[in-house]
């Protein structure tokens, strides 16, 4: 895959703001005070869908009715906020979605998919078995398979990127949670197309190296999933699209556990009163990992909030401070 220019971001953010306001950045005094530095929050946690996937989405279902303009409907699969993407783009470009998901999927988010009039499939017991399902089903029924990480995504991404960028450039440090890796994509795209030399760093889930273990190694490196709250990276194999990208470009991929994880939501919660799914909150449980990190102490942060769509009962755990599982 190769990284979207500075005129192909611009080209799709034209598609994302026919459709969307640009999202806030703020720094906040609170998030400031545990970090011990100054942070800048993206919220994409403000978009219609609650989450940063819809603008990709709203980008690749446009450029595919351009190219495809016979596309029967589409397919996908996903551990959330991918699948309410293509359900939301879909719907508003009249096409029919269908979104296949694990087993055991949030139950708040699968009811979101279906108020976007998606059919929604449960198969398997993680992605990569949703996935492999939703790949036989577009071969058979004719439907057309939208994949987790692809240049348009990509580029529609890279527009909130773009907006963050802009407006704080002195940025030093960026963290970028990876679920297949369009949000690490879209993050290098901004920064190139900008010619920022900002630090970015990837976290994933302790409970899915995938992405660690494999830029580590410098090879793709399937992991074991196994985790109780990073739906968004709960990824087994990595997305050989993406991969070469983080191999090339990332600082550095850090892990963060659920227990990390948590105490990140309840961070954002008590300190702004924003509502952080799992991993719309890995980017600042790393940046509190790292809190004493040269990468990090005195540093300028970027900190995407990349999504809310946390099932109420997880969010009532999580504040309680109750077990997970």
């Amino acid at each position: 895959m190769k990284l979207p220019t500075a005129a192909d971001i611009a080209a799709a953010s034209e598609i994302v703001y026919s459709v969307m306001q640009p999202t806030p950045q703020t720094s906040w005094p609170l998030l400031n005070e545990a970090l011990g530095t100054e942070a800048w929050i993206k919220h994409e946690n403000h978009t219609a869908t609650s989450a940063f996937k819809v603008r990709g989405g709203l980008v690749y279902m446009r450029r595919l009715l351009e190219h495809a303009p016979h596309t029967l409907g589409v397919i996908t699969a996903t551990r959330g906020n991918h699948g309410v993407s293509v359900a939301y783009a879909a719907r508003r470009n009249g096409l029919k979605a269908t979104i296949v998901f694990p087993h055991g999927n949030g139950a708040e988010v699968t009811a979101a998919m279906r108020s976007l009039g998606a059919d929604t499939i449960a198969h398997g017991h993680d992605f990569q078995a949703s996935r492999e399902h939703a790949l036989m089903l577009a071969e058979r029924d004719g439907l057309h398979m939208v994949p987790p990480c692809h240049e348009d995504l990509v580029a529609g991404v890279a527009s909130y990127w773009m907006e963050l960028l802009r407006a704080q450039p002195d940025i030093d440090t960026i963290f970028v949670p990876i679920g297949q890796g369009s949000g690490f994509s879209a993050a290098i795209a901004a920064r190139e197309a900008l010619g920022l030399r900002a630090r970015v760093i990837g976290v994933v889930s302790s409970g899915a190296l995938g992405y660690q273990l494999s830029f580590r190694a410098g090879e793709a490196i399937e992991s074991p999933v196994d985790t109780a709250i990073a739906d968004g990276m709960a990824c087994r194999r990595p997305d050989p699209s993406s991969l070469p990208i983080v191999m090339r470009y990332a600082d550095d991929v850090i892990d963060v556990s659920d227990d990390e994880i948590a105490r990140a939501i309840r961070l954002y919660y008590r300190s702004t009163h924003n509502v952080a799914e799992g991993a719309g909150a890995a980017a600042l449980a790393a940046a509190l990992k790292l809190k004493h990190d040269p990468r990090v102490q005195g540093r300028k942060l970027g900190i995407p909030l990349t999504g809310a769509n946390l099932d109420a009962e997880m969010l009532r755990r999580v504040l309680g401070e109750e077990p997970l599982r």
